[in-house]
């Protein structure tokens, strides 16, 4: 077997192959193909490094070839020859996918140099992906990735937690990912053979949560004609996940408890207690102890569910983990709708960057699975991803910003002492107009950069934008002169 590269020359003029196959012979183990079914057998068969093939192959067409090929699990670097009347094809084959063009009548050195630089970049690319799968590995625990300084201890937490019976609360936002924490977990305890059974507790009227999770008696109630198995049984020996556990109902607390701490249960319109061996791990967006406060939920159930408390930070506080999780989705979305894995456009990355994710990582998901979709080149770019996104807060999340402008003694930009007179706005006070969006995004960063000392890189992670970002916003607002008059001082905004 050889190390050189591998070239397939696709061309129906027979002096055309062999003159491109002679020239590049010294360098590239060279095949020839006349048509696209000879061409389309070499690369089913073989490894091709590069294509480098005519857009006019006879009665074939080369674009039909240059999708076919880049459609193949491990497609080719392809390369189009064309006349010069066909530049525009050429230009649609690159939009398509290939690699450059070049035309005829050919300059081999050209197609030589060119080539070659086809082939440093497929290397680049290919040492590029086994980095981000070296970086998933090394950042992942059953299949939860992340590398940001916030998922390290829930990463060392879950696998110190996991061999235990400790029962486990894991809160946050909508779309962090609870459930799969929970299911790393329960697949890291030593008992993942015995199953972990899932109950949405929001989804369930109290009365059906309550048959749900402890079964019931034939007759029990009106419409239980038979006997049902409840999903502590259903877990016994392995896992119960209780998903949403603040939206049980007070006479369901009270039986929970009971199961909790006595390990037993009682199904609906039985006395008969029921032994059950059962590890308990609870989700929740809802802040417990502020229920327990209210009397919302009982304090001796809360202290139960929370021997350890898991809080999964929200997406925008993890920013670093985006091109790791993107990635991941990417050749996940990639497979699941039968297409071709394709990286993200250089365009694509800082404008999810710049987005606050309020759906958190399903956000993500679902958003990478629309570029998945609408993708019609080679890469994933911004136009393929949400319209949304092209806003940098997108969908007006922006204007939640005063709750992340927090200073330093656990204030808000919008409340904190000052904050009125650097904005020119009272504390509580609407814009001038409710839909004055741009006067309202005017204001929010004269206040990041009031807070911020008038440092520009702080500012914009107060923001949570980029300096780039915001400092194209000064510029097109016109914002910097009004700046300077607001605080009384001549200085540029620091860049430190």
């Amino acid at each position: 077997m050889t190390d050189q590269a591998t070239v397939l020359i696709v061309d129906d003029e027979k002096h055309t192959r062999d003159g491109l196959r002679l020239s590049l012979e010294d360098d590239f183990d060279c095949y020839v193909a006349s048509n696209a079914a000879e061409a389309m057998e070499y690369l089913n068969n073989d490894r091709i490094d590069v294509m480098l093939t005519d857009l006019r192959l006879g009665e074939d067409d080369g674009m039909k070839l240059l999708d076919a090929a880049l459609a193949l699990p491990n497609p080719p670097v392809c390369i189009m020859m064309t006349a010069y009347g066909s530049v525009d094809t050429a230009v649609e084959a690159m939009r398509r996918g290939a690699y450059h063009f070049v035309t005829k009548p050919l300059n081999l050195d050209e197609v030589e140099l060119l080539i070659k630089r086809a082939l440093r970049s497929r290397t680049l690319e290919h040492e590029n992906v086994a980095l981000k799968q070296q970086v998933e590995r090394k950042f992942s625990i059953e299949g939860i990735l992340g590398q940001a300084e916030v998922m390290k201890p829930i990463l060392d937490t879950i696998q110190q937690v996991a061999p235990s019976r400790a029962t486990v609360l894991i809160e946050g936002e909508s779309g962090t990912g609870k459930e799969l924490v929970a299911r790393a977990i329960h697949n890291l305890s030593g008992r993942p053979k015995a199953g972990i059974v899932s109950v949405h507790c929001a989804a369930l009227s109290p009365q059906i949560l309550e048959s749900e999770l402890f079964g019931h008696e034939k007759g029990a109630f009106t419409g239980a004609q038979e006997r049902r198995i409840g999903r502590f049984e259903q877990a016994n020996g392995g896992t119960l996940f209780l998903d949403e556990i603040g939206e049980i109902d007070a006479s369901t607390q009270v039986k929970l408890l009971r199961a909790l701490g006595e390990q037993t249960i009682e199904r609906v319109g039985s006395s008969k207690p029921i032994s059950i061996n059962v590890r308990v791990i609870a989700a929740t967006n809802r802040d417990l102890a502020k229920m327990v406060e209210e009397g919302k939920f009982r304090e001796d159930l809360y202290w139960r569910l929370r021997v350890v408390t898991l809080k999964l930070p929200p997406l925008r506080s993890r920013k670093s983990d985006i091109s790791i999780l993107a990635d991941h989705f990417l050749r996940e979305l990639a497979k699941a709708n039968g297409k071709s894995y394709k990286p993200l456009g250089e365009d694509a990355l800082p404008a999810m960057m710049n987005y606050d994710w309020p759906g958190n990582i399903r956000e993500l998901r679902a958003a990478i699975e629309h570029g998945v979709v609408m993708s019609n080149s080679n890469r994933v770019m911004l136009k393929h991803l949400p319209s949304y996104l092209l806003n940098p807060h997108g969908l007006g999340i922006g204007l939640r910003a005063p709750s992340l402008l927090a200073a330093k003694d656990g204030t808000t930009a919008a409340t904190a002492p000052g904050a009125g007179t650097a904005s020119g706005v009272e504390s509580g006070a609407k814009p001038k107009s409710d839909l004055d969006i741009t006067e309202a995004e005017h204001q929010l960063i004269l206040t990041a950069l009031q807070r911020s000392g008038n440092n520009r890189t702080v500012a914009a992670e107060m923001l949570g934008m980029s300096r780039r970002t915001l400092q194209r916003k000064l510029k097109d607002l016109n914002m910097v002169r009004t700046h300077r008059r607001r605080v009384g001082t001549a200085d540029q905004p620091s860049d430190s």
